[in-house]
């Protein structure tokens, strides 16, 4: 893997309050990467100690061989999570201002522009004032002044927020067109089935250490047991019978039975009883978002691999 961008230990405290303690990652060129956590995990201290908004009180933080403050901000692109474009400048003013911040040539920079007011259908809108666009619109713009200068790394912090579904498809293969042509992407979103369906590795914090690392498919196999959601009249007394079944949840008609570690779910199917009443039956691992509120929440009720 050619990697892009590395934090090494960050450790990052506010008066009393540590903020990040000694977390630890890479960025691949190419990927799309998710840095995910519940509100005050860590996740916008670290973003804004990579884009040097501040800086870490220890660890480093490196792209290609810089550096802290050596770190290019020309080559990387950032949508923050606040929105905050001048509302009475034009479209096309506020983009080449952008542009020119990150001294891409300004000529080339138009051409973008109007290419991408196409692709996001923005069309005709390069005169418009900022302040006559609705809210997605605006995102839009903000999107495109986050990728016009051709960055290396772009960070996206909540990208999908307030847009609706077309402009969410629109944004996702936008995304994944800049990663299959190189960019590295640090993603962070709490809409986990956009994370699940989109990103190659995740990083999770909680309360300002890392607790997730790693391909969706590898936190698959250490976080996501199966469980098995049925629709049919049958009661609790018949169901927990049922062997190997860590939990049963209830919703009318619907069960959730969450099965143990080690479970071959074809295996597994041949225990059921015959006078269970089955209108539909399925089996997969529980969700991202699942992993999400267990781990967030302290639940515990997931078990990871050696646990219970």
């Amino acid at each position: 893997m050619n990697t892009l961008l590395t934090v090494a230990n960050l450790k990052k405290s506010f008066k009393d309050k540590e903020a990040l303690k000694g977390i630890s990652f890479e960025v691949y060129r190419g990927e799309i990467m998710a840095i995910l956590g519940p509100n005050g995990a860590g996740k916008s201290t670290t973003i804004r100690n990579i884009m040097g908004i501040m800086y870490p009180d220890s660890g480093e933080i490196h792209f290609h061989q810089q550096s802290g403050k050596g770190i290019p901000k020309s080559k990387i692109g950032y949508l923050p999570e606040e929105r905050g474009l001048y509302k009475d400048v034009k479209v096309m003013d506020i983009l080449l201002y952008l542009a020119d911040l990150k001294d891409y040539p300004l000529d080339k920079a138009k051409e973008r522009i109007f290419m991408y007011l196409k692709k996001f259908d923005l069309e005709g809108k390069e005169n418009t004032s900022v302040e006559e666009l609705s809210k997605g619109m605006s995102q839009k713009v903000q999107f495109i002044g986050s990728i016009l200068h051709e960055p290396e790394l772009l960070i996206l912090d909540e990208p999908f927020s307030g847009l609706d579904p077309v402009s969410q498809e629109v944004f996702k293969e936008e995304i994944a067109s800049l990663a299959a042509n190189g960019t590295a992407i640090l993603l962070s979103s709490h809409q986990m089935n956009l994370v699940e369906q989109m990103c190659d590795r995740l990083f999770m914090i909680q309360h300002g250490e890392k607790v997730i690392y790693g391909t969706l498919d590898d936190v698959k196999k250490q976080y996501a047991n199966f469980k098995c959601v049925l629709h049919g009249e049958n009661p609790p007394a018949l169901l927990e019978k049922i062997p190997e079944v860590d939990r049963i949840e209830y919703s009318g008609n619907r069960s959730i039975l969450h099965l143990p570690k080690g479970i071959i779910p074809h295996q597994w199917l041949k225990q059921l009883p015959n006078e269970l009443d089955v209108q539909e039956l399925h089996i997969n691992r529980i969700s991202l978002h699942e992993i999400f509120i267990d781990i967030a929440t302290d639940k515990h009720l997931v078990s990871q691999e050696g646990g219970s």
